[in-house]
């Protein structure tokens, strides 16, 4: 699957063009000689709310599982790493436009669903299919918030040295739930 970065088009769908729209509204404060920064923010690990937050219950009973065919990607954060990202951007003069506050190491919903089980102790042997999915949420929704493949690389706050506590996924989650 191909890498993307901060200098890549945006893609089609619901979640693209809001993005687009919010970006686009924020481009008139440089008019006025003020630099902005656009924060493309990953999924945030945190157990206190967001999308780790509803999937807990669900493996903590021995019912998680892959969604869809999970191959697709995730591009996640650790929630710490978020904060620091923000005021890194806010400290540092040199980044403006966008910047993807991601882990430099996303993975397949696949790995994802296989990390969180064995991080929280539990089997993760669930598949839902997209069908169901679909169904469940509508189509549009489920293909843009679960199915949807996001494979980013932060390439401009790894180019203005910043450097992530958690780049990988399941010390991420260690640190997430306090395990």
């Amino acid at each position: 699957e191909q890498w993307l970065d901060e200098s890549d088009s945006a893609g089609n769908g619901f979640l693209s063009e809001v993005c687009r729209q919010w970006e686009s509204a924020a481009e008139a404060v440089e008019h006025c000689g003020i630099r902005r920064v656009s924060a493309r923010i990953g999924l945030v690990l945190s157990a206190q709310g967001g999308a780790l937050s509803k999937m807990l219950l669900p493996f903590q009973l021995g019912l998680g599982g892959e969604l869809g065919n999970g191959k697709q990607y995730l591009s996640w954060i650790s929630r710490e790493d978020t904060i620091r990202a923000l005021l890194h951007c806010v400290q540092t003069p040199s980044l403006q436009g966008p910047v993807n506050l991601c882990a430099p190491m996303p993975v397949s919903n696949r790995e994802f669903t296989r990390v969180l089980g064995r991080v929280l102790h539990r089997p993760a042997l669930f598949k839902v299919p997209a069908v169901a999915l679909k169904l469940g949420m509508g189509a549009e929704m489920a293909q843009e918030l679960l199915l949807a493949s996001a494979r980013v690389k932060p390439t401009q706050l790894l180019n203005s040295g910043f450097v992530f506590r958690y780049p990988e996924l399941e010390a991420a989650l260690r640190q997430s739930l306090g395990k």
